[in-house]
């Protein structure tokens, strides 16, 4: 019996986590761009940077950079949600770009998506281990995660408004 409740305890909360995600993108895609933009939480971009940098392109002295100094790169946990909440608006406003070039907007959406979805695991978990005081010994590969997910969407999001609307570009990265 125990089991079955169970269960449907969690059924219930992935069917209502479901629910909350497609409610917000549908939100989302009914902005205009300048709303998108306006909705953008302002983030330390060289910190992201670093830890990104760190993960992507490994270098020598690669194990230097600490946990601690990754969270504060980051912006602890506030900047996390932060970057998970920008990497829905960064999807949004690749999508946008399928009214003026479809083919390159679907492709690039598609790409952020699945690194927006690694990033918001990558999120999640961390919250997870923090609260619940799991296996914290993952948090800085976590953090890597969410870091480099939320770099390369970044990246991808202006190389797209670099090559196909140059006239918002320039506010883009200025939003970024």
């Amino acid at each position: 019996m125990a089991t079955v409740v169970m269960l449907a305890l969690v059924t219930t909360l992935l069917g209502c986590a479901l629910l909350h995600s497609y409610i917000s993108a549908n939100r989302l895609a009914r902005c205009s761009w300048e709303e998108l933009v306006g909705k953008l939480h302002p983030l330390e971009s060289a910190g992201i940077v670093t830890v990104a940098m760190n993960h992507l392109v490994p270098a020598k002295d690669q194990l230097e950079l600490q946990p601690e100094e990754m969270w504060n790169l980051l912006g602890g946990l506030e900047g996390l949600q932060q970057m998970r909440e920008n990497g829905r608006i960064l999807i949004a406003l690749a999508s946008y770009v399928e009214r003026w070039n479809y083919e390159e907007g679907v492709i690039i959406a598609e790409r952020m998506r699945r690194d927006g979805l690694q990033l918001r695991r990558a999120v999640t978990r961390i919250m997870l281990e923090t609260f619940i005081g799991m296996k914290q010994v993952h948090i800085p590969f976590h953090l890597h995660e969410a870091a480099s997910s939320y770099y390369l969407m970044r990246q991808r999001l202006l190389a797209l408004y670099q090559t196909n609307h140059a006239g918002l570009y320039p506010r883009l990265v200025e939003a970024l």
